[in-house]
C-alpha cells in the first residue's frame, strides 16, 4: 500500500513540474511576442548580428531609414552598408569593444554594456544618412558575448545643422581675425598722421590763443579737444584689437600682486578722489598677467570715475566655484539702469556726456574681450544711485568656458 502511495505522489509531482514548464514556456513566448511587437513598431531601427557580424534580425523600420526591405537588408554586409570612413570607425570600435567584452567583469551588474557611435550609412538610392548607433553585447549565462544588438536612430538633420554651425563658426572666426587685423592696421597707421594734426593744432593754440577773435579761440579749442579724443580712441581700439593677437601665454598669476601694481598705477586718481579701495584675499589663477592688470585697472578706474558727492568706495573679492573663480568689483557709485547692462560692454558706448564723465567708452569692451579670451564671462548687477558690482569668471584651468 505504501508503494502505491509513493507512486501516486511521484505522478502528482511530475504533473506539477510539467504544468510549471508549460507555464514558463508560455511566459517566454509571450515575452518574445511583446518584444518583437515593440521592435517592429518603434521608429528606431533594431538589429542583431552574431559575433561574426551575420544579421540575425532586422526590424521593419530599416526600410524607412535605408530604403531596403528587411530581406534585402539582411543580405547586405556591414562594409557595403557604411561609407568608407564609417567602415573604418566601426571596425576600430568593434575590435576595441569586443576586447573589452571578453574581459572578466560583473555579469549581473553589467549585463548590457551600451556604446553609442555616429555612423554614416548608404541608402538604397545612393544617398547617405547619419545614424546614432547604440550597441549592446548580449551574453550567455557564462558571460561570453554571443550576439550584438544595435538601435539605430536617424540623426541626419542634426548632423546637417552641426555642419552648418561648424561652417558658420569657421567663417566667424576668419572674419573676426580679419577684423582684428584691420583694427590693428587702421589704428596703428592712423597714429602718425593724427599725431601730426594734434601737434600742429596744439601749436596754433599756444601761438595764437588770445591774439585772434573769440570764435577763433573756440575753433582751435574744439580742434585740440577733438584731436586728443581721437588719439585716445585710436589707442583704445589698438588695445582692443591686440587682446587676441598680442596676448601673452597663460601662466600662474598672483592676482594679489597684480592688484597691488594696479593700485600703484592709480595712486593719483585714488588720492584726488579720496577713494577707499579694499579687497579680500585674491587667488592664483592661470592667466595673462598683463591683461589681468588691464582688467582690474579698467574696472577700478571706472568705479572711481563714476561716483557722486560721496567719496568712492571700492571692494574687490573672489569666490571659488566648482570650475571657476568668480571675481567681483563692487562700488558705491552712480549705478547703471538695467536696460543698459548689455550696451555698456559694446565698443565706444558711453551712457554719459564727455564733459561730465570723460572717456572713450572702450574700457568695458576691453574688459569683456580680456575675460572672454580667458574662457570666462563678465556681467554687472546695479541699481541707479546705489552703486554697481561687476562680476567676471576665470576658469581654474585656463581657456575652459563655463556658464552660471
Amino acid at each position: 500500500m505504501s508503494e502505491l502511495t509513493e507512486m501516486r505522489q511521484r505522478i502528482i509531482e511530475l504533473g506539477t513540474s510539467e504544468t510549471e514548464r508549460k507555464k514558463a514556456e508560455e511566459a517566454l513566448r509571450e515575452s518574445e511576442r511583446r518584444y518583437r511587437l515593440l521592435a517592429e513598431n518603434v521608429t528606431d531601427v533594431i538589429t542583431s548580428v552574431d559575433m561574426n557580424l551575420r544579421p540575425t534580425y532586422m526590424s521593419p523600420s530599416i526600410t524607412r531609414l535605408l530604403g531596403y526591405s528587411v530581406e534585402e537588408a539582411m543580405t547586405r554586409t556591414l562594409e557595403a552598408s557604411l561609407t568608407p570612413a564609417s567602415v573604418e570607425a566601426a571596425a576600430q570600435a568593434f575590435a576595441a569593444e569586443t576586447a573589452l567584452e571578453h574581459e572578466v567583469h560583473d555579469k549581473q551588474k553589467d549585463r548590457f554594456r551600451r556604446r553609442v557611435r555616429e555612423l554614416e550609412f548608404y541608402r538604397k538610392d545612393g544617398s547617405t544618412v547619419w545614424a546614432e548607433v547604440m550597441v549592446s553585447f548580449l551574453r550567455n549565462s557564462e558571460g561570453q558575448p554571443v550576439e550584438i544588438v544595435s538601435v539605430l536612430r536617424d540623426i541626419t538633420k542634426r548632423k546637417q545643422v552641426e555642419e552648418e554651425l561648424k561652417k558658420t563658426l569657421t567663417e566667424l572666426e576668419r572674419s573676426n581675425k580679419e577684423l582684428e587685423q584691420f583694427a590693428y592696421v587702421a589704428s596703428h597707421d592712423l597714429q602718425e598722421p593724427l599725431r601730426m594734426v594734434a601737434s600742429y593744432v596744439q601749436l596754433l593754440a599756444r601761438r595764437y590763443e588770445g591774439k585772434l577773435d573769440a570764435d577763433a579761440d573756440d575753433f582751435i579749442a574744439y580742434a585740440v579737444g577733438g584731436a586728443s579724443r581721437m588719439q585716445k580712441m585710436i589707442n583704445d581700439l589698438l588695445t582692443y584689437s591686440q587682446v587676441g593677437t598680442r596676448g601673452k601665454p597663460f601662466q600662474p598669476t598672483d592676482c594679489q600682486a597684480v592688484l597691488d601694481q594696479v593700485l600703484a598705477n592709480l595712486k593719483v586718481a585714488i588720492e584726488e578722489s579720496s577713494a577707499v579701495i579694499t579687497h579680500d584675499p585674491l587667488p592664483m589663477v592661470i592667466a595673462d598677467e598683463s591683461q589681468m592688470a588691464q582688467l582690474f585697472q579698467n574696472l577700478i578706474d571706472n568705479a572711481i570715475k563714476f561716483h557722486d558727492e560721496a567719496s568712492p568706495r571700492v571692494h574687490i573679492s573672489a569666490k571659488q566655484k566648482e570650475k571657476d573663480w568668480v571675481f567681483s568689483v563692487r562700488d558705491n557709485g552712480i549705478g547703471i539702469d538695467p536696460q543698459y547692462y548689455q550696451r555698456i560692454f559694446m565698443l565706444f558706448q558711453s551712457l554719459h556726456n564727455r564733459e561730465e564723465y570723460p572717456g572713450t567708452g572702450m574700457g568695458l569692451a576691453i574688459c569683456k574681450r580680456i575675460v572672454e579670451r580667458h574662457g570666462g564671462r563678465i556681467w554687472v548687477k546695479s541699481e541707479l544711485g546705489k552703486g554697481s558690482t561687476f562680476y567676471f569668471t576665470i576658469p581654474k584651468r585656463g581657456g575652459e568656458k563655463h556658464e552660471y
